[in-house]
């Protein structure tokens, strides 16, 4: 008699990069709101809509699972370093909290593309990304090194990340609102 081990597939973490200075839009991105919710409870909502398990805030926002900068102001990539750290080795989305049109339908299809990393042309974010020792050390040394940018794109670069084309219509879904301006569009 022979018996099937069925192996679960690992559960896909949940990032939601918020700890930024907001600088552009003159208070905390993070706190806007946003139909009934903040941009942060949007967010994590939209993760957790999709199975996210857990879900990591970059920065320090009570109430939530958040994890501080550990490398102060390395900009977004500093954030997603910080949260991997406290991440085991899997998959996980990774998102901006000032994106409050982004889907489920275009988180899906960076993680149905299959890649160890995978973002939309053009774009840094949204992004399907394996946690792993190639990924652990990239980040360490782009945080932590004097050279070159210390970008989300570099990072995806330097990865080998697939860009996916972006589809019909779905420009106006990935717009981040750092000015005032861009947040009245989105919010009206």
């Amino acid at each position: 008699m022979s018996t099937t081990t069925r192996i679960e597939p690992a559960p896909v973490a949940g990032i939601v990069l918020a700890g930024g200075l907001s600088s552009r839009m003159g208070q905390d991105k993070a706190l806007l709101r946003w139909r009934g919710s903040t941009l942060l409870e949007h967010s994590c909502a939209l993760l957790r809509a999709l199975g996210a398990q857990p879900v990591k805030v970059s920065g320090d926002y009570p109430g939530f699972d958040s994890v501080p900068d550990a490398v102060p102001r390395c900009g977004p990539l500093g954030g997603l370093y910080s949260v991997v750290q406290t991440l085991a080795d899997g998959p996980a989305w990774v998102m901006p909290v000032d994106m409050p049109l982004l889907d489920v339908t275009l988180l899906r299809q960076l993680r149905d593309a299959g890649a160890s990393c995978v973002t939309y042309s053009g774009e840094p974010v949204p992004m399907y990304l394996n946690i792993d020792g190639t990924c652990r050390s990239l980040l360490f040394e782009m945080v932590t090194g004097t050279d070159g940018p210390r970008s989300l794109r570099m990072f995806e670069r330097r990865l080998g990340a697939l860009e996916l084309p972006l589809p019909a219509g779905a420009e106006a879904r990935l717009v981040n609102c750092n000015t005032p301006r861009q947040w009245e569009e989105v919010a009206s």
